[in-house]
This record gives structure tokens, sequence and C-alpha cells, in this order.
């Protein structure tokens, strides 16, 4: 993606099913469990560049002795700050101290067996270290503690923030990971003081009843009760003081989990490969967690999945697919070539099958993959038109007219190369367009000057931006005759609401084209209609709200919205005609049929929550507001 937008956070959660001796005795360290959550943070940087933090908990403490260690940074350089911070708790300690389980967990921070780490990539708010995550709420009851970090959006945060009120609560700020852990936590404290009136009539001391509690303690009854009402698209983890651990993930199965456990741990993270790398594990031995499913580990040992709200249909974040999870995985790299290679026929008409005059290329790198898989379907298509010719020559054709046919080849070049990252906020608007474009180098002398087409892959055009101010001026600089942008996703059309950030539907380009077509139809009027049926429906029960913006969509074809975004994008002065060509819905089915989460493309939101925020864009649209739609 050219244009960088903020989605997803990471979670890793770990739990120790051995004691630590065992860890040091098997594996040379005491702080095995904490070396993994630091690896397994790093191959998920992709998922945050905004902060991180870590939490840890030992089991079995003595008590008036500190068993919960926390840590959080938003340095620039946050991994390596974090856990140098977290490894500064052992600068004065012997070798035979380092080595010794029993010393450490008695002595020592963050050598807890059950341990949580998060990557935070804020989709909006301040970046303070009050906002990393995992965030905490103490008690000093031992089981009352509760620990959360969270992989979400939620579109009715105001209404959870209501609902606590009404509970008698006074929460310290409005966040949404606040209100979350404000309601995970009543919901906590209720079944444990529901646990407490129940053993209390048998004469069980309270020191006995505590013991009871954390054994009978329900986490699914207690997530079934906490999240009846949210509404978006989440992954939470979270810890209890005495040790019990889980991750949930909503109904819908929007955000990605996956866990992984044997007789020496449980793991949990929201990519299979970070899991796969740190703990060397095969994939198909790496389940997923099912949409309105908990993974629950006792504080005993026991470890189970377990649904906690009726599971809906399943609409998996198709964007995870296309840009955001890190294309190590193996279904994911597939997916990401088959989305190159379903562009292939639209690339080759729009060049008109002339592979002698067209380069083809991709930006930014992020693109290879699906750039590589259409490459493959170019070369297929390529070898059918040579078989075609050469039966087209007949039986006495001569070796020098098979080779001519049979030397045709397309040009794969490396034509756009990232380079170093200049600091740009001091500079004024035009001149920061300038600076972004030298991000990225490019390589000259490969398109010949007014003769070659340039095809360039990109994962995504979201708001065209950084095409018109940057890259289109920057290859235009090489003098081909066309440049012609291939987007790998399909037009962006609808806000996110729960993960990107893309709230602001007068941002994206698609959308801007779909106005621009309705002016100069003469169809003005339509805007005005919808921005009162938009209005009409934020009063409608949450059930009937439907998304009243797809009608301005239905007036055009795909590929006359595809080529006003083209004009949009076509910077003045620029010698080199541009076309841009996107993915088709269908297409993104064919490539990713698993991940049907498509509603940035379609409108089709799984949630009511999401209909609303749809519907609340278009009217902040209307009435120039910038703000986000929920």
């Amino acid at each position: 993606m050219s244009e960088q937008i903020k989605h997803e956070c990471g979670i890793a959660l770990i739990r120790l099913l051995q004691p630590l001796s065992y860890f040091e005795e098997k594996y040379g360290t005491s702080l095995y469990g904490l070396r993994k959550l630091q690896l397994i943070l790093q191959k998920q940087r992709n998922r945050g560049q905004d902060g991180a933090g870590i939490a840890t908990i030992k089991l079995d403490p003595a008590p008036g002795t500190r068993y919960i260690s926390r840590k959080r940074s938003n340095n620039p350089q946050y991994l390596r700050h974090l856990f140098q911070l977290v490894y500064d708790h052992f600068k004065d300690v012997s070798s035979d101290q380092l080595h010794d389980p029993e010393w450490l967990k008695v002595n020592k921070p963050f050598t807890g067996e059950v341990l949580l780490g998060h990557l935070r990539y804020g989709t909006h708010g301040l970046n303070t270290i009050e906002t990393c995550h995992p965030f905490l709420r103490q008690n000093n009851w031992i089981n009352r503690n509760l620990v959360l970090a969270g992989n979400f959006n939620l579109t009715n945060v105001d209404e959870l923030f209501e609902e606590l009120l009404e509970l008698g609560q006074y929460p310290k700020e409005r966040s949404d990971t606040v209100t979350v852990l404000e309601k995970i936590g009543h919901f906590l404290d209720d079944e444990i003081q529901r646990l407490f009136t129940w053993f209390k009539p048998d004469g069980y001391t309270n020191r006995e009843i505590n013991d009871l509690i954390i054994e009978h303690l329900d986490i699914q009854r207690l997530l079934r009760r906490a999240s009846k009402r949210f509404d978006g698209g989440y992954v939470m983890a979270g810890m209890i003081g005495h040790g019990d651990a889980f991750m949930m993930r909503d109904p819908n199965g929007i955000r990605p989990a996956f866990y992984y456990h044997d007789n020496e741990v449980v793991v949990a993270a929201s990519e299979r490969p970070a899991i796969q790398t740190a703990f060397k594990i095969r994939h198909r031995y790496i389940k997923e967690l099912q949409p309105g499913h908990a993974l629950i580990i006792k504080k005993g040992g026991q470890v189970s999945e377990l649904p906690f709200i009726d599971p809906q249909p399943k609409r998996a974040c198709s964007f995870e697919r296309i840009y955001f999870s890190r294309g190590t995985d193996r279904d994911i790299y597939l997916e990401r070539k088959r989305l190159g290679e379903q562009l292939t026929e639209q690339v080759l008409e729009a060049i008109d099958y002339d592979f002698a005059n067209t380069v083809f290329s991709y930006v930014p790198n992020t693109a290879e993959t699906a750039f590589f898989g259409l490459m493959e379907g170019i070369e297929k298509e390529l070898n059918g038109i040579k078989r075609d010719r050469i039966r087209a020559l007949g039986t006495d054709a001569s070796d020098e007219a098979i080779d001519k046919i049979l030397s045709i080849k397309p040009r794969f070049e490396k034509i756009v190369v990232k380079d170093a990252k200049m600091r740009t906020f001091i500079a004024d608007t035009e001149e920061r367009g300038d600076l972004v474009s030298y991000v990225y180098d490019v390589t000259y002398g490969i398109v010949r000057n007014n003769i070659d087409t340039l095809v360039l892959m990109d994962d995504s055009i979201v708001r065209g931006t950084t095409l018109r101010d940057s890259i289109i001026r920057m290859v235009d600089r090489l003098h081909p005759k066309r440049i012609i942008f291939v987007s790998s996703a399909p037009q962006i059309r609808y806000p996110d609401c729960y993960g990107i950030d893309m709230s602001i539907m007068g941002h994206f380009v698609a959308f801007q084209a779909m106005v621009a077509l309705l002016k100069e139809r003469g169809k003005e009027e339509m805007l005005e209609e919808v921005y009162q049926k938009c209005h009409y429906q934020q009063e409608l029960p949450k059930e009937e709200v439907s998304n009243q913006v797809k009608a301005l969509y239905d007036q055009f074809e795909y590929e006359e919205i595809s080529n006003k975004i083209s004009e949009i994008v076509t910077p003045k002065n620029i010698d080199a005609g541009v076309k841009i060509i996107y993915q088709t819905l269908e297409g993104l089915h064919r490539a990713v049929p698993n991940h049907s989460g498509d509603w940035f493309f379609s409108g089709d939101y799984p949630t009511p929550g999401g209909m609303r925020v749809v519907n609340r864009s278009f009217v902040n649209y209307m009435d120039r507001s910038e703000v986000r739609a929920y």
C-alpha cells in the first residue's frame, strides 16, 4: 500500500504449563516465557508501531509479595526499549542467581508463568504511554485483578459506557479500552461475589472460599455476560490475578487469532507465523480460534476452547489477507499471489497484449507477492498465445519462425526501489509531497522514452493522494508513454469501523469519483436524498438499519468509477497517460474464499453498528465535518 493507514494491533498470550525449573533444566533458562514473548512480538511488529507493553503474573505468590509486573513503552524504538527496561531488572543478578528459578521468582519481576504482550497501532487518539496496552484493573483480592489487552474496535462504546453508569460505576475516562476493561471487570467482580455468597453458608473460612472461587470461577460464563452487547471486531486477551487466562474472538471472526498448546506451554497470538517461528511448530499443529469462542486456560492448567457468544457467519477481515498480516503465512502468501493472478486478463487487455512495449513492476515492496501472481498469470497467458501461433504456422514451419515466437517474453523489472525515509513534518503540503517521493528511487534506462507502457502493481489504492502527489510524478520522470496502476484490492468505497483507520468517507478516492460522476450526470440531488435517508436511519432500531450510500454507487458501472479515479489521481503537467485497474469483488472472493469480510468494498457490514457508521459517515461528509463516524 503506497499510502500508510493504521489497523489491527497485535497480541501474544503465553501460559507456561510447567514450573520455571523445568525450562531451566531443559532449555537452560528460567526466562523461557519472557524470551518467547519477545520473539512473538518482534515477529508481529507489523501490527503495531505506536507502542508496546507486556505484563506477567506469578502463580501461587506469597501474600505481601508483588505478583503482577507490567511495563509499557511508546519510545520510537518501542520494542527494544520495552525489553531493555524489563531486562534491566536482571542486570545486578549473578550467574548462579540467573539460573536459580526459585530465587528469580521470589526476587525478580517478570518471572511469572502467565505472560501477555501487546503491540499498539492506534486508530485514533493520542499516542501516550497511558494508551499502550495491557491495561490493569487492580484490587486487593487476588482474583479481582484483571489485566487486559486487545485488538479491537467497537462501534457502540458510548452505549457500553452508559451501561457502566447504569451499573453505578464512575469510569475515569471514556476510552474504548477502559470501557471494555471495566465491563469485564464488573462481571468478574459479580461472578466472584456470587461464588462467595454460594460457599459462605457452608461454613468455609474466607481463605478457603478464596481457593474455592479460584477453582470454580467460570470464565466462559463471565465472558458471555460481559460481551453480550459488544458490537464490532475484536480479539481480547486477559489474565486474572490468580492465574486464569483467556483469549476471546468476536462472533464474526473479523479479527485473527491462533493458538497452540502441548504439555509445556499454551501460546496464542494474532498471527500464525509468529507462533511457528517462536516455537518451531509446523503449520498443521496451530489452530485458529473459532469465531465467538474463547481459549480458556485455568490456573490448574486445563485448556479449553469454548463458545461465549452465539457464532455468526464468519466475516474475517479480507484486508488482513491483502495487506496487514505478514505474508510469511503460507495461506496468505498463496492468496496474495492469486489476487495478482486474478488481474491478468484486465492488465493484458489494457496493454492490448503488447508485450514488447510494456514493463511490469510493483510499488511498494509489500505488493511484491501479488506481483509474483500477476507474473505467473501473464506467463501462462503468453504460453497459450505462443502455442496458438506455433500451431498456426502449420507443419512446414521453419525453426526461425518458431524461435521468433518463443523469444517473446514479458519484461518484468524492479523499477521502484524503497529508499531511506525522510522527515517531512516541517514542510508545507506541496514541498512535503515532493519530499515523500524521495522515499522511493527509480531505475533509470529500462523504460524507453515515450514508447513503453509502465504497469505497476499496488496492494490497494485508498485515498489516491500519494499516487497523485508523489509516485506518479516520480515514475513520470522515466518518460513512459502510459502508466497503469493495478490494485490487488477492490475499490475502497465505505468506512471501516472494525479496525482500519478509515472512517472519513470523503477521503476515499472511490467516493470522490462517485460524487464527481453524480455531478457530471446531473444527479447531484441524490446526495441530498440519501443524506435525509441516512438521518432517518439513525432513529431506527439497530436491527432495521441499512446502508443507504449503496444507492449512490449503484448509479455507475465499476469501470466508470475506476476511470474517474484515473482522472482524479493524474497530476497536472505530466506527459504520460494514467489508468487505474482495480481488483473486482468477485476476483477478491475467488482469491480469498475463506475471508469474506469485505464491507469496505461492498458495504455489507456484519453488525448493526457497521450500518450505523456508514450512514453517519455520509452525514458527516454532507455536513462538512471531518470527524470519526463512531
